[in-house]
């Protein structure tokens, strides 16, 4: 019997099975990283006029450096007079005030500052490689004569690296390399609290408002690692169909070349 080698057509079909397996591979690999940026997520409902508690989302994308501190910066051109961060164990928060050129008006108070900066600097904790870690905030009143709210971010790791996520996305364009966190502000309300109650001084009110921020922070957890686990099932799942598509295309050469 006179065994044929495999013609041209057939080592193309084994190399293209073997080209789409990897490149299979890699789009599912990379689906679980491909949004992994610095971020401001509402806790229910932030309307414009209105009160909201925000989380920072802080990942580390560094597989050799944990990051160690995190800024956070508000635009003044539409200023937030309130500004207040939640006790995050093991980072201790900053926050700065800048002297507005054009007073606010708040609860009948002309108010002449306004939270610009808010910094956690890590103190007995860090984020560590595959991780990531929420920093809550209180803010109000929301601007009523804005969309959103571009709160720009710099995250610096302890290896001195320095990442500014602080790119705003065009119009049109392709999202930037270091995009901008960006508060999007829905309809004012009827009664301008948004999401979250505004401050108050009844201790009770307090304990409510922080119950409701630790188990909304326990959802977005829960919801994170939910999706990085499916991000790996769905990695495993295109490794194997990679591999699969390339012993499929060799078996089918070296069946036709018998």
């Amino acid at each position: 019997m006179t065994v044929s080698r495999p013609s041209s057509s057939r080592l193309s079909a084994s190399r293209v099975a073997l080209a789409g397996g990897i490149a299979l591979s890699s789009v599912v690999l990379l689906s679980g990283t491909a949004f992994a940026h610095v971020s401001v997520q509402p806790q229910g409902e932030a309307a414009k006029g209105g009160y909201a508690t925000v989380n920072i989302k802080v990942p580390n994308e560094r597989d050799n450096a944990s990051t160690v501190k995190v800024e956070v910066n508000f635009p003044l051109d539409h200023p937030l007079a309130s500004v207040m961060p939640q006790p995050v164990p093991g980072w201790k928060a900053e926050v700065t005030r800048s002297k507005l050129s054009k007073p606010l008006e708040l609860h009948g108070k002309k108010i002449n500052e306004a939270v610009s900066k808010v910094t956690w600097t890590a103190d007995g904790s860090k984020i560590g490689p595959g991780q990531f870690q929420q920093f809550p905030l209180s803010l109000g009143r929301l601007p009523e004569d804005a969309d959103e709210l571009v709160i720009k971010a710099i995250q610096t790791y302890d290896n001195k690296d320095v990442v500014r996520w602080i790119e705003e996305q065009k119009e049109g364009a392709e999202e930037p390399q270091f995009p901008a966190p960006v508060l999007k502000l829905s309809a004012a309300s009827d009664d301008h609290h948004g999401g979250a109650a505004a401050p108050s001084a009844s201790a009770s009110a307090d304990d409510k408002a922080g119950h409701e921020d630790e188990t909304a922070s326990h959802k977005e957890t829960a919801a994170a690692d939910s999706s990085d686990t499916t991000a790996r099932i769905l990695g495993v799942l295109g490794i194997l169909i990679g591999v699969a598509g390339v012993a499929f295309g060799v078996l089918a050469g070296r069946r036709r070349s018998l």
